[in-house]
């Protein structure tokens, strides 16, 4: 069997379906606990102005999970009561399947990624997950040099999808992006000013106690299209 991460958009319309979004916030990944294939999971609010901003959206979620199998995932989003009930309350989904080709760091003091870099092709779609715990003591830093970077994605390759997303407002912070290839990702990694700036101050401040940076291969696309890849 080979690993299979899924990453999954959901969104939301209406006050109730996006308070019952809210309150699964607390109770969907404890729900999911007993799945035996799962293997990892995160449900993630997303920021508004494409996610990229303090202010919540609460009209978009996403769900981050890995899985023994691909044949795991599908038995899971077909069969769920428990995510299908989610889905009831969405007003469109798309899930996206993925290898990891490379990653580093730690999310929660781990590294749930099994990595198979034979799929590594830098002329293929890329898909790139970030991960971040920002330390307390530099939290309001950090936030104030966010918008620049945000406001970035407007110049150069630009991304398919791009989300701003975590686990808990302010603090667990994390990014989701698709490119067309893995050179359009590394042009804006390594030559956007605004996004080069940012890196930099990261070595320098240390304002993060955990980090991660993973790279996918996203090969399947399930539910509604919100985006091309």
């Amino acid at each position: 069997m080979h690993q299979v991460t899924t990453f999954t958009v959901f969104k939301i319309k209406g006050l109730k379906n996006k308070y019952f979004a809210f309150k699964s916030m607390s109770s969907f990944v404890a729900q999911c606990k007993s799945v035996e294939s799962l293997e990892f999971i995160k449900l993630m609010g997303c920021g508004s102005n494409g996610g990229f901003s303090l202010i919540p959206d609460f009209g978009q979620y996403s769900l981050l999970c890995v899985w023994r199998s691909e044949l795991d995932a599908n038995t899971f989003f077909t069969s769920s009561p428990l995510y299908n009930d989610y889905l009831s309350h969405t007003e469109a989904f798309q899930t996206i399947y993925m290898k990891a080709t490379m990653s580093h760091g730690m999310w929660g003091g781990k590294n749930p990624f099994q990595i198979d870099n034979t799929l590594h092709d830098n002329k293929q779609t890329v898909a790139v997950l970030t991960r971040a715990t920002i330390r307390w003591k530099d939290m309001m830093r950090f936030w104030l040099d966010v918008p620049s970077v945000s406001r970035s994605l407007k110049e150069g390759p630009k991304p398919i999808f791009a989300a701003g997303v975590g686990e808990l407002p302010l603090r667990y912070q994390a990014t989701f992006s698709i490119w067309g290839d893995g050179d359009a990702m590394k042009s804006f990694a390594y030559k956007n000013k605004a996004h080069v700036e940012m890196i930099k101050k990261t070595r320098t401040v240390g304002w993060y106690s955990e980090e991660m940076f993973t790279r996918f291969y996203p090969y399947k696309s399930i539910g509604n299209e919100i985006f091309k890849f």
